[in-house]
């Protein structure tokens, strides 16, 4: 039985977003953005985001997150 997700674009697909997270979680990427709260011209609030998406290891191992005392190893 051959369903959509056995056809070989489908496999090719999943294996495309799975290199893609592994390359994400390994490397990491980081996405920013404003976002400004205006009322008839006026800005009221302002809103700088950064978010940083990667493993916990990789960050560690840069030094973006500090290493927490009660850790597991």
């Amino acid at each position: 039985m051959n369903g959509p997700a056995n056809t070989p674009e489908a496999q090719q697909e999943r294996a495309s977003v799975l290199e893609l997270l592994d390359r994400v979680l390994n490397k990491g990427v980081v996405i920013s953005g404003d976002l400004v709260i205006s009322v008839a011209d006026v800005d009221l609030i302002y809103l700088g985001l950064r978010l940083l998406l990667t493993s916990v290891e990789t960050a560690l191992e840069v030094g973006t997150l500090p290493e927490h005392p009660q850790r597991l190893q």
